[in-house]
């Protein structure tokens, strides 16, 4: 069940039967990249896996890598499938979003223009504060995201530009959400 790697020795019958396949990606993801090519450009039996397991998007074929329906299932369930998309997916606001309220770190996968603009961090932000590190240069020295930030998760100080890890408002911000952030804080505080 676990060991993705004996689908390799299936018959061609079984990697074309969509419900062992579905069994096997329930425990594992890697299982589809053993499905048949049918069964990985088949829309619907893809949105059903998806629903189960998120990361089986790496292993869909590459229709189902720019359908933006399939996409966002996949990134609902896993934000980290978000680097599995299309480049034109990876720019998409309301796919970008769900992936990182899903996971925060999922931002490293968003296009740079999207890292790039204000309004998407500040919300990408408030989800998790972890976005930050994924931010542009001139974001991470933008004073009000960095507080949204810190204020959900104190860590993100350690993204934060070298002034504004100094700047004595923010740390104590960071601090009060967790303690540990103070390592992050500038030594002249």
């Amino acid at each position: 069940k676990q060991n993705s790697f004996a689908l390799k020795c299936a018959s061609v019958k079984l990697l074309g039967d969509r419900e062992f396949i579905m069994e096997a990606v329930k425990h594992n993801a890697k299982a589809l990249k053993y499905a048949s090519e049918k069964l990985r450009d088949d829309r619907e039996f893809v949105l059903k896996l998806l629903k189960q397991n998120g990361w089986a998007l790496k292993y869909a074929s590459n229709k189902m890598r720019v359908d933006r329906e399939v996409v966002m299932e996949a990134v609902k369930k896993c934000g980290l499938a978000l680097q599995f998309a299309s480049e034109k997916l990876r720019g998409d606001r309301e796919i970008v979003l769900d992936a990182v309220e899903q996971n925060g770190w999922a931002l490293k996968y968003a296009s740079e223009k999207l890292r790039g603009e204000r309004e998407f961090i500040s919300e990408a932000a408030k989800q998790d504060g972890n976005a930050l590190e994924y931010a542009s240069e001139k974001l991470r020295g933008d004073r009000e995201i960095v507080m949204e930030a810190v204020r959900q998760k104190g860590a993100a100080l350690e993204y934060a530009s070298e002034k504004l890890q100094d700047d004595r408002e923010i740390v104590i911000e960071a601090v009060k959400q967790n303690g540990w952030a103070l390592e992050y804080a500038s030594e002249k505080l």
